[in-house]
């Protein structure tokens, strides 16, 4: 490449959700949902998968709405990062 010309930015990818546990230390699980339409019956149904995401301070609690984003692996089952925080859990 000469040098006027930039190299194309790699689009990081992110997912909304909810925080489900935080009993780890750094580390949170989050919930995400999603709508699929059904092969078959065209029924729209929910399928969730829980991913496990750094929290570096420990700020996020259970019930929180989170954004996180993928990145390079930090452990065996987490290679997500908390981007930020939506909107939090509501106390009663």
């Amino acid at each position: 490449m000469s040098e006027n010309q930039t190299q194309p930015v790699k689009r990081q990818r992110t997912l909304t959700g909810k925080v489900v546990s935080n009993k780890m230390d750094k580390t949170v699980v989050v919930q995400v949902d999603r709508r699929v339409k059904h092969p078959v019956f065209g029924k729209f149904i929910m399928r969730s998968a829980k991913y496990q995401a750094h929290d570096e301070n420990n700020q996020y609690n259970e019930g929180d709405t989170v954004e996180i984003a993928e990145g390079r692996p930090i452990s065996r089952h987490k290679s997500w990062t908390v981007v930020r925080l939506i909107e939090a859990a509501r106390v009663i």
